[in-house]
């Protein structure tokens, strides 16, 4: 028998947070963090804009969902800095994700309920997340705090 958490056949993948809860992966969007920078170097400012973006595409994408950003992590690699500052480099991969998981309120029928969170972070490969190979910032979202439970 194995020991991988059963995926629902409408679902990416499972992860499993800190927490301990469950949640799937129904939607991915996977794309480079620089890819449309034709001008300039990363930096603060560039940096923030992106991740602006990033955000109000997941505000479309499920506009009924709430939407979190993990806060990415943020390097610099050298001393150099231009006109907007320093160089800093976020990881590689810019994703926006949306998840289920059971109702959060135990009122709720669990069958006609479910709670969901649109998620934005990003990561160093464009790997999927499952529930061996996740990011730990992305394990580490509060579920309960963020997600709101939907009717099917």
């Amino acid at each position: 028998m194995h020991d991988r958490p059963r995926v629902p056949a409408l679902s990416l993948t499972r992860v499993v947070l800190s927490s301990g809860r469950s949640v799937d992966l129904a939607e991915l969007h996977l794309t480079s963090t620089y890819g449309g920078l034709s001008e300039g170097y990363p930096c603060g400012p560039v940096n923030d804009l992106r991740i602006r973006e990033l955000v109000h595409t997941a505000e479309r994408m499920s506009p009924a969902t709430p939407v979190h950003l993990v806060p990415p992590a943020r390097e610099y690699p050298d001393q150099y800095a231009g006109a907007f500052g320093p160089v800093e480099v976020l990881p590689r991969v810019a994703c926006v994700g949306r998840f289920s998981s059971a109702a959060l309120d135990p009122a709720n029928d669990p069958f006609l309920h479910r709670s969901g969170l649109t998620v934005v972070w990003f990561q160093p490969t464009s790997r999927v997340p499952s529930a061996r190979d996740t990011e730990p910032t992305l394990r580490d979202v509060d579920w309960t705090g963020l997600a709101r439970d939907y009717e099917l």
